[in-house]
């Protein structure tokens, strides 16, 4: 793992802080959900990158396995999408923030399935709303009800769902980034005054949110935390 992660514990006047923080909230609601025992489970972050939340799962008590692209992690990925495991060889399969970057979306969920036991979970968070960020692609948004329906085609039930950042507290996240991206072009004084600007609209957001009603925010989230069951 880096000894630096910035996902699983941003900087307050890191730009995405506000959405990082609720995000994280919404994902360690879920490992404690009711409804799951995480030790001894077998898990397999499909797409996993840095391994932000590697430690999360091991301090539960999970066995943590990474899968993607990259040599360097247990289970690779083939360039046909399939992942080089037996089926159903995992309990849950975890996705962060991953989904919007896959083009093949049927594939992924499908190999998703294929790998997870009989009533094995998938965790999984993507976006709402967010800006465009090729990784190297950027495909998809959804709405609740249109995420919840495509998960639910490929053989998943919903258990659970958190809606990440209402609109109000978007549209102050949505002015930062424009605003540090003026003063970065500022010489000597532009990284300061881009963190100081997100400082300020990372507090605003947060008083945003605090005040916008959750129905709202239910169907106008930024991000998505999901917890599905494999029927």
């Amino acid at each position: 793992m880096h000894s630096h992660n910035r996902r699983a514990n941003p900087a307050i006047w890191s730009l995405d802080w506000h959405v990082m923080r609720r995000q994280n909230e919404a994902i360690q609601a879920m490992l404690a959900h009711p409804g799951l025992a995480l030790r001894g489970l077998r898990v397999l972050d499909f797409g996993c990158g840095s391994r932000p939340y590697e430690s999360w799962f091991a301090d539960a008590g999970a066995s943590y396995v990474g899968a993607d692209i990259d040599a360097r992690h247990e289970v690779a990925i083939a360039q046909d999408g399939s992942l080089q495991a037996a089926d159903a060889s995992f309990g849950m399969v975890a996705s962060f923030q991953v989904l919007e970057h896959v083009w093949d979306v049927g594939r992924y969920l499908a190999e998703a399935n294929r790998v997870l036991a009989r009533r094995g979970r998938l965790l999984l968070s993507t976006h709402g709303s967010w800006f465009y960020h090729p990784h190297p692609g950027d495909y998809r948004r959804w709405t609740a009800e249109g995420l919840r329906r495509e998960i639910e085609a490929h053989g998943f039930g919903l258990l659970a769902m958190r809606a990440v950042v209402g609109p109000l507290a978007w549209t102050s996240i949505l002015r930062s980034y424009g605003f540090a991206f003026a003063c970065r072009r500022i010489p000597i004084a532009g990284g300061a005054l881009a963190s100081l600007a997100a400082l300020f609209y990372n507090l605003r957001a947060y008083l945003e949110d605090s005040v916008t009603p959750l129905e709202v925010t239910a169907n106008n989230a930024c991000v998505y935390v999901t917890l599905f069951e494999k029927r």
